[in-house]
């Protein structure tokens, strides 16, 4: 295998992008690890006050989460969601967001987003890292990325990850979310904020093992609960397709029927969470190595889909609406994916 290094003269704001882009990569990872060690090291090492407060601590995560599923319910520090370390991660592909449609704030809505990838690397900058665009294009709009529930019952991570608003895609979290008053003279919109908008990865932990370059594979025929949850509250679903996601990153070859893929299929079942083996580029290379390839992503943000709101939903209505998304989802990649894929020629569209 031919090995292609890296220019040795780079300019330092390139640089800065890759060691800050190599810290995001590996930050899920990072966050675990130091979260088990403070936790481990502060009980079995610690002195009696350290101990004491770190089962406080323990205690105020378990009930916090249950009164409010661990939600920040307005935009939360805005020096943690867009400052200049965070612009740097997004100009290292570069991440753009495109608005093909309002979104009045007189309502909320679930965005369903598409494809995975293998980090959901788009969606996350443009709605949790540095949503200074988003605010831009789609004021009095909240942003919100859910993510899994059990990442917000690990201590000290989940701290960071509700700074930069994510939020668990728990029915209860997104319930609380969703059913918020869009009523400008309500006390939870003093911030001037009167809608929130939470985007959902639909395809999840199946459709990242089904993500390799050129292929939009999507797993949406059989998943039907955010559409379910959007008759609950009223909420108007929003297509989003981010193109480029499926090219920033390649993994090994894990075909369906493979050894490989049985093992991820099965710690799916355990954890929802799917053991990629990603294949990347390196800090010095740009054969192998665990960074994203610097490869354009765009995430265009379709029309809203209105839905009348029912407690119980009908399951035709559900059919229906779910139907909707499907035929939008296809036509918003028909026609934006010769403007921003790599390939337009080659690259389809796989719904399953």
């Amino acid at each position: 295998m031919k090995i292609e290094w890296a220019p040795l003269r780079v300019p330092l704001e390139r640089r800065l992008q890759v060691a800050i882009t190599a810290c995001f990569t590996s930050m899920l990872v990072v966050l675990l690890s130091v979260s088990f060690l403070l936790v481990a090291g502060s009980l079995i090492y610690g002195g009696l006050l350290l101990r004491s407060l770190m089962v406080i601590y323990l205690g105020y995560v378990y009930v916090h989460h249950k009164k409010t599923q661990s939600v920040v319910d307005g935009n939360g520090w805005m020096l943690t969601r867009t400052n200049r370390v965070h612009r740097y991660y997004r100009d290292y592909f570069p991440v753009e967001l495109v608005k093909t449609a309002e979104l009045p704030p007189n309502k909320n809505y679930i965005l369903a987003s598409f494809p995975h990838g293998i980090l959901g690397t788009g969606i996350g900058i443009n709605m949790g890292l540095d949503i200074s665009k988003w605010l831009e294009l789609f004021p009095q709009v909240r942003p919100k990325l859910g993510t899994l529930d059990q990442h917000f019952h690990v201590p000290f991570m989940r701290e960071v990850l509700r700074c930069w608003g994510l939020v668990s895609v728990s029915k209860e979290a997104l319930m609380r979310l969703l059913s918020k008053s869009n009523d400008p003279q309500d006390k939870n919109n003093s911030d001037g904020f009167t809608s929130n908008a939470v985007a959902i990865l639909v395809g999840g932990a199946q459709e990242a093992m089904d993500s390799h370059p050129g292929q939009y594979v999507l797993t949406l025929k059989n998943r039907k609960g955010f559409v379910k949850m959007a008759i609950r509250t009223g909420s108007a679903i929003v297509p989003s397709f981010s193109f480029g996601e499926v090219d920033i990153f390649d993994q090994v070859a894990n075909p369906p029927d493979s050894l490989l893929r049985k093992f991820q299929d099965f710690v799916k079942k355990l954890t929802g969470v799917s053991p990629l083996i990603p294949v990347g580029r390196g800090f010095f290379n740009y054969t192998f190595g665990f960074l994203p390839y610097r490869r354009r992503i765009v995430q265009v943000v379709g029309s809203p889909i209105d839905v009348v709101k029912s407690d119980k939903p009908d399951s035709d209505y559900v059919e229906k609406v779910h139907g909707q998304v499907i035929e939008a989802v296809q036509k918003l990649f028909d026609q934006h994916k010769d403007q921003y894929c790599r390939n337009s020629k080659d690259d389809k569209l796989v719904i399953q």
